[in-house]
Formats: structure tokens, C-alpha cells, sequence
């Protein structure tokens, strides 16, 4: 561009500096060359760059930590008139993200498409552009940017390990009787029919009933014996622990005929808590067990109990965008909510707190025959204060199950190896809330 700059503005002052001393014509062509040149150069740019358009899109909008992210684009030269060269910057936040190209002699009326991989290192919301899009004409004088709005909204959610086993509580009634409470799920033990409400799904309806009273009758559903699993997530600002450390960009396209790189978690005890977290309800959920979550971090969180895929999403929506900046502490935050869990639950408490007020948090939970397990995180590998292995050894002698996580740890065979590093006899004294006194 540069060049066809100076050749107009040389044109232009030989043809002037000649015209003024000599008067030859060929000096008055020059300066018409300069002229036409810089209008037909400032005109084609006008008309390609107001024909161009660009389309961004991508077959899902929630992705985990660690996944690759395809998106297409389309780029289209709606004009007559051929664009030397097309300019595609990427604007959007995910870091590093990928998509930015040059495309060169996009002839008129033409499409071209790619697809861009980004390898997703962060959780959390992020805009899919903006998009600008520039182009020059073909005497390199003029260039011309637009800026194409982002339309979609990318969320990533935190990564997730396999979980091979865990510690499962036992059913509240050993008997296999009912608990006289509705539920909003299917279990097998159906309470009666009622009247359709929109938003009830269809596998609910009774339809010899719907037939009898003609009129569409749903099945309700009382709640089946199963204990609920509740999982608390410390999000108090003073317990949270991180090392520095630097994000390297990989290409994705170095991968694609080689082996991926395996996801290494920043060394964060935020991090890993909710990772953990996320990992432990997709696992129980999974297991069809009832699942709660409770934090409070920015905002106080709560979601009661249920065990479907919709919960699963709004919890793991929730931990993408969970920061470390609350107050309270674990202990308070379980005296606040703890009151409202049924008896024989489990509450697991994902914590890097070295605190001794963890200890009277596990106390009131068994206190109510509740069922506590502690996955404490290990702050002094994470650039913290010690005193990790004191906890953990006071909530051994208390009966309760500990993990505990280190910096770089597997998470997968750490938390699938708790089950079996508790003997049976520690196992039956935590399903019994009352031996655990």
C-alpha cells in the first residue's frame, strides 16, 4: 500500500513540476494518471468494501475447559468488483482465540469459508467477536476496515475428570418406604394424577386418565428413599491460594494430526476446587442421586436438590463463573444452609481452608446426622500457608472421609482412590451419623 502511495504522489509531482517549467503534455498526463488513479482506487474500495459481508457461526455455545472450539466463517464479496485481498481479525476475549486470516483475489460474488479451532484454557463467558474485516483496492492506495458485531456469546464451562467411584450415602429409609413428599422428577412411586399445567412433559401424562376425563392428566411423584448429595464450595476470598505461572498459546492446528496436549489446570486452589466440584456432580448425577450445590462467592448460590441434566447444567453454568471474592466462611456459610438438608445426607465440602473453623463445621454437620466429606486441598502446594496435614488428620480422628489435593495431582485417581483408602469399618461409622457422635 505503501508503494502504490508513492507512486501516485511521484506521478503527481513530476507531472506538476514538469507542467509548471516546461508545459510539455506529457507532464499534464501524468497528473491525469495521479488523479484517475486515486479516484478509481478510492471508488473500487467503496463498492467492494460495501458488498463484503462475514457470518460467524458455530454448532454449540457451551464447551468445557480444555475442549477445542470450532467456528466457522464465511466470508462473501457481494460485489462485481474482485477484492485483492480480504483482512479477518478476530476481536473476541477467549484467549487465544484463532480465526484471524488473510484471504487474497476474492473475485466478485464469491464465498469463502474456514473453520477456526481454539483450544479453550479459561471458564467463563465470552463474546464471539467482534469481527473487523479490512480490505485495500488493487493500486494499494486506500484501505477500508468494518466492524461486524458480535451476535453469539460463547460460555466455558470448568473441565471435568472421570470419577470412577466414590463414597455413596446409603438411603435415608433402609426400609424402602416412600417419604411422603412430592418431587418434581420421576422416581417409581407415583402419588397420583392432577391436571395438565403447560411446561409439564409429555412422558408425565397418564393418558388412560387423559382418555377417561378427557382432558389431559399428569402423574405426580412422591420422592424415593435415595439420600441427597450436597455439594458446598468455599468461595471466601482469604483462603483461596494461586502460583504465578504463564499461559503458552498452542496452535490447534499442530494438533490436528498429532497427539493433543493434555489440560493442565493453572496451579489455583479456586481452580481445582471447582473443577472438582463440577466433576463430583456430573459424577452423582449421573449415579441418578439428588445433587445441591451452595457457595458464595459474589452472590449467595443455592440450588436445592434434584437429579437431572438440567441440574447438572445450572450448576456447572454456575462454577463458570464463580470467583473467590466472598466473605463468608465455609463454617457460616453451612450454619446458614445446613438446617435445610434433609437427614442422612452428604454434604462434601470442596475447601483449601487451613482454618480450625472447619472442624466446627463438620461438628454441626454431624450434629444434625448429616454425612460430611471433606476434599481439602493442599494450599501450601499452591504458594499458601501449611497446616493442611493437622486438618486433615483432626477430621480422620472425627470419622470423616478427607481428600486431600495437591498442586498437579491427578484429580481423576485422587478422587476415585478416597473410597478405597477408608476401611469398612471407618465406611460404617460414617453411614452412621449416630456412631459418628
Amino acid at each position: 500500500m505503501r508503494s502504490g502511495r508513492i507512486l501516485v504522489a511521484l506521478l503527481l509531482v513530476v507531472g506538476l513540476t514538469g507542467a509548471i517549467f516546461s508545459g510539455a503534455a506529457i507532464y499534464s498526463r501524468f497528473i491525469y494518471l495521479a488523479v484517475l488513479l486515486g479516484l478509481g482506487g478510492w471508488a473500487w474500495i467503496q463498492w467492494v468494501g460495501n458488498g463484503l459481508r462475514l457470518a460467524r457461526t458455530a454448532r454449540v455455545q457451551r464447551a468445557n475447559v480444555g475442549d477445542i472450539f470450532e467456528e466457522t466463517y464465511e466470508i462473501q464479496n457481494g460485489s462485481r468488483l474482485f477484492a485483492p485481498w480480504i483482512e479477518i481479525y478476530n476481536q473476541s476475549t477467549v484467549p487465544f482465540a484463532s480465526g484471524s486470516r488473510m484471504i487474497t483475489f476474492v473475485t466478485g460474488r464469491q464465498r469463502r469459508t474456514y473453520i477456526a479451532r481454539t483450544w479453550l484454557t479459561r471458564r467463563g463467558g465470552f463474546s464471539l467477536g467482534p469481527t473487523r474485516i479490512t480490505t485495500g483496492d488493487p493500486f494499494g492506495l486506500f484501505r477500508l476496515s468494518k466492524q461486524v458485531a458480535s451476535a453469539q456469546t460463547l460460555v466455558v464451562l470448568p473441565m471435568l475428570v472421570e470419577i470412577k467411584s466414590f463414597i455413596f450415602p446409603p438411603g435415608l429409609l433402609p426400609g424402602g418406604q416412600v417419604i411422603r413428599r412430592k418431587s418434581s422428577d420421576i422416581t417409581p412411586h407415583a402419588a397420583g394424577v392432577r391436571e395438565y399445567v403447560h411446561g409439564d412433559a409429555m412422558k408425565r401424562i397418564h393418558w388412560p386418565t387423559s382418555i377417561r376425563r378427557n382432558q389431559l392428566m399428569v402423574k405426580e411423584f412422591e420422592q424415593d428413599p435415595q439420600a441427597e448429595i450436597w455439594l458446598y464450595l468455599d468461595s471466601q476470598k482469604m483462603v483461596h491460594f494461586e502460583k504465578h505461572h504463564q499461559s503458552d498459546e498452542i496452535a490447534v492446528e499442530s494438533m490436528l494430526f498429532g497427539k493433543r496436549p493434555k489440560f493442565q489446570l493453572p496451579p489455583s486452589t479456586l481452580e481445582y476446587s471447582i473443577s472438582i466440584t463440577a466433576s463430583l456432580a456430573r459424577y452423582f448425577i449421573g449415579q441418578r442421586r439428588a445433587v445441591g450445590y451452595v457457595s458464595a462467592g459474589q452472590a449467595f448460590t443455592v440450588h436445592p436438590a434434584e437429579r437431572s441434566e438440567r441440574q447438572e447444567a445450572k450448576i456447572l453454568e454456575t462454577l463458570a463463573f464463580v470467583e473467590a471474592n466472598g466473605s463468608l466462611s465455609l463454617a457460616a456459610l453451612i450454619a446458614a444452609q445446613a438446617s435445610q438438608l434433609p437427614q442422612g445426607s452428604s454434604a462434601i465440602l470442596v475447601t483449601p481452608s487451613t482454618r480450625p473453623d472447619l472442624l466446627f463445621a463438620v461438628d454441626d454437620l454431624q450434629r444434625r446426622y448429616l454425612r460430611p466429606v471433606v476434599i481439602l486441598l493442599e494450599a501450601e502446594s499452591f504458594g499458601g500457608e501449611g497446616g493442611t496435614d493437622k486438618l486433615a488428620q483432626a477430621l480422620r480422628e472425627r470419622h470423616v472421609p478427607v481428600c486431600v489435593i495437591a498442586c498437579d495431582v491427578n484429580l481423576s485417581q485422587a478422587l476415585s482412590g478416597l473410597a478405597s483408602d477408608f476401611t469398612s469399618k471407618d465406611i460404617r461409622t460414617w453411614q452412621n451419623p449416630v456412631l459418628s457422635r
